[in-house]
């Protein structure tokens, strides 16, 4: 499910934009939509990764059975998405670069995984290296 995610977040990066990607999934593993954080592209500060998957994924009846995959730990925004409409798991690519709510979102009962993924971090690393005033413009430094 994390390759679904990191494909999303190299397009992101191919675009110009910031390397997070996401994807929303049903319990069976089916995608049920995907994104990437489009901020730059749309001039837009609410699409992060995680808000693009959600949004591609349409309206469903209940979330709880649902897996959202990211490269990323969620920042606070994301991580109340997860949390408003009751995101039954979390999968974390990594969290070396940023640590966002996802402890947070354990503490009331969502599942979550982090992966410390090597391709994530490295991303990650880089893009913060290569562009860290677009980077502090988007964690809200």
């Amino acid at each position: 499910m994390l390759d679904v995610a990191v494909e999303e977040a190299r397009q992101g990066l191919a675009e110009g934009g910031i390397p997070i990607g996401a994807a929303l999934f049903s319990a069976d593993g089916s995608v049920l939509g995907r994104g990437h954080n489009r901020r730059v592209q749309q001039d837009d500060p609410s699409v992060h990764a995680e808000t693009d998957a959600f949004r591609a994924a349409g309206r469903q009846r209940n979330y709880r059975s649902t897996v959202m995959v990211t490269t990323l730990s969620p920042c606070w925004y994301c991580s109340g998405l997860v949390r408003q409409f009751n995101i039954g798991a979390l999968i974390v690519g990594e969290s070396t670069t940023f640590r966002g709510g996802h402890d947070w979102l354990a503490e009331h009962g969502v599942s979550v995984t982090v992966l410390d993924d090597a391709r994530c971090v490295e991303m990650m690393t880089d893009f913060i290296a290569a562009r860290p005033d677009l980077w502090a413009e988007d964690i809200g430094e």
